[in-house]
């Protein structure tokens, strides 16, 4: 039953908030849209005056999960379901809930008055940023298999051939002689090429191609 009590002007601006929100509110986000009436309100008020319109039987206060108290200015009898990404809730209507029956060997000999029910899951928004998200990571996979270690530039390819001609170890001279590229041309490739496994350098200033680039060529 709701009791008596004096609805003061902050209460009627936080009730009136509340009216606004589409969604549950917690202290937090009801302090953030009503300061912008109330400039020196402080979130502690906020919070009082929250607790007391609950107890009052004005507002329903919501517990779920474990997570941050909200509160709904609906008072008719109905249930939530609650998103664990975002922790948004929505009110739901269970027409068939009165029915539940409860056995007699589980209610540890209480009277039982009433019941609760809670569903949770992903609501529409974030499941359409999760699909975003995934699409992304695909992209990315796909970039990385076309143009990672087993992506080769024309360069690359080019070094790696002229590498595999050659039986021993060579500089990056020879290689530039036999490719026509300029030196830093071919230094820069092979630092890329090492980086991808595809080179190795058995002797100082001298380069072999490895298993992993001959067959990256073939």
């Amino acid at each position: 039953m709701q009791k008596l009590l004096r609805m003061t002007h902050q209460r009627e601006i936080i009730l009136d908030e509340m009216k606004k929100c589409k969604t549950h509110p917690t202290a937090d986000e009801l302090y953030e849209r009503i300061k912008k009436k109330l400039p020196r309100i402080s979130l502690a008020t906020v919070y009082r005056n929250l607790e007391i319109m609950s107890e009052s039987g004005l507002i329903n206060k919501l517990e779920i999960s474990g997570r941050q108290k909200r509160f709904d200015w609906e008072l008719q009898q109905h249930d939530h379901i609650y998103c664990v990404q975002c922790h948004r809730v929505d009110n739901i209507d269970l027409v068939e809930k009165k029915n539940i029956p409860l056995p007699e060997q589980e209610n540890h000999g209480y009277i039982v008055s009433g019941c609760r029910v809670e569903f949770y899951g992903i609501c529409p928004k974030c499941q359409s940023l999760l699909l975003r998200t995934k699409k992304r990571k695909g992209k990315k996979m796909a970039c990385k298999s076309k143009c990672g270690s087993k992506g080769l530039s024309d360069k690359q390819r080019t070094v790696l051939e002229a590498m595999a001609k050659c039986e021993q170890a060579c500089g990056s001279k020879d290689i530039a002689a036999a490719t026509g590229l300029e030196p830093k041309q071919v230094s820069c490739q092979i630092t890329a090429l090492k980086k991808k496994g595809f080179v190795e350098s058995p002797i100082r200033c001298k380069y072999s191609i490895t298993g992993d680039g001959k067959s990256a060529i073939v």
